[in-house]
């Protein structure tokens, strides 16, 4: 159980500015559905993201850019009908911001609206600084998401870590400030070198959170199917297994499989 259960109060945009301030490291993990959203907000945790990860880990696609308006709104529902603690961010999917600021507007409002989350999440800095304006002016919360951003996959061509070079870097500290100062309440940092992460969370009020963005954040994001060992196929240098729930499913799947055959299951207790 976690040591910081103890507060109960309900994690605001604010509190996660005041976490920061005192030097509390975050909390954020994603969940997609009812059940796991329940048991991860009941262990203590400060951020839960339903990610468009979604689409990976949930629908067995290659990458996010499948994942519809339409379906992270029914994850962020099933999500957000289980918290009672954390903050519940819901990602915009691919194509519902990028290009279209009025585009990007509605289809925040129908995420917050049908949700009822507390706020958003979208991928990059200058090039869609419109977007998360617009959406601003309808008083939602954004929190900024620049480094390996998933859903320009087909632009990188790879998972690499990013901001190697020094300009990709020198854009990333710009893009960082400009989402800081345009209002974005909070920054996802993923995959890049850890000097740079550390450097932008020293260098700005917002949280930072990172994912494979080394130890200088504000606070860390994990994909919950990677963290607790039910998706084996993804192992970057940045996942820490904190669980094998994949071989112990596996295992009591088998085990009932066998019981049913060999006429174990159900037994005298077990039937009315």
């Amino acid at each position: 159980m976690s040591t910081y259960t103890e507060d109960k109060r309900k994690v605001t945009t604010l509190r996660l500015i005041e976490m920061k301030r005192r030097g509390e490291k975050i909390a954020m993990l994603t969940a997609y559905d009812y059940s796991m959203a329940k048991l991860i907000d009941e262990a203590g945790m400060d951020v839960i993201l339903v990610g468009d990860s979604a689409s990976n880990v949930m629908a067995g696609n290659v990458t996010t850019l499948p994942m519809t308006l339409d379906q992270m709104i029914y994850h962020g529902k099933s999500v957000m009908r289980a918290v009672k603690r954390a903050l519940v961010v819901v990602d915009m999917p691919f194509g519902t911001y990028q290009g279209n600021s009025k585009e990007a507007l509605f289809s925040a409002i129908r995420i917050m609206k049908e949700t009822h989350a507390d706020c958003i999440k979208l991928e990059g800095g200058a090039e869609v600084r419109e977007s998360i304006e617009r959406i601003l002016t309808a008083g939602i919360p954004v929190m900024g998401h620049l480094g390996l951003t998933p859903q320009s996959i087909n632009k990188f061509g790879s998972y690499t870590v990013r901001a190697r070079e020094e300009a990709e870097a020198e854009k990333l500290i710009e893009d960082a400030k400009l989402l800081q100062e345009i209002g974005c309440f909070a920054l996802v940092l993923e995959k890049i070198p850890a000097v740079l992460a550390a450097k932008v969370a020293g260098m700005l009020d917002i949280p930072v959170i990172g994912i494979g963005a080394g130890n200088g954040c504000d606070g860390q994001v994990l994909v919950m199917h990677d963290m607790l060992g039910i998706n084996k196929g993804f192992s970057p240098r940045f996942l820490r297994r904190y669980a094998d729930l994949g071989t112990i499913i596996n295992d009591a799947v088998a085990k009932y499989v066998d019981d049913v055959k060999t006429g174990d299951f159900p037994n005298e207790k077990e039937q009315y």
